[in-house]
């Protein structure tokens, strides 16, 4: 079973979130405050994405410029980096220049 593949965009004004499945199809598109009101806010949902499609999932974020670090504490708590979980893969892509 191929999991879902996950790219997260936090900026100021919005955290989006694209899943696609294994042959690119768009699933969850969202475009969420980009402060959540809980620190594992992001990684619940995460897991919960991942529960969905009964396979762990591959997460990337991306986050150009580099991501604030209100934003990161907001997101992950105490500002660090959470360690993979058995249902969520993290990974941190470099930021990309615009097109």
């Amino acid at each position: 079973m191929h999991s879902w593949k996950t790219t997260i965009h936090p900026s100021r004004g919005r955290l989006r979130v694209l899943v696609t499945g294994p042959e690119g199809d768009e699933i969850l598109k969202a475009a969420l405050p980009p402060f959540p009101r809980h620190p594992r806010a992001l990684l619940t949902l995460l897991e919960s994405l991942s529960l969905w499609a009964g396979s762990p999932l591959a997460a990337a974020i991306s986050a150009a410029p580099p991501l604030d670090w209100r934003c990161a504490d907001a997101l992950f708590g105490d500002g660090l980096f959470p360690p993979d979980r058995a249902l969520v893969r993290l990974e941190v892509l470099p930021p990309t220049r615009p097109r």
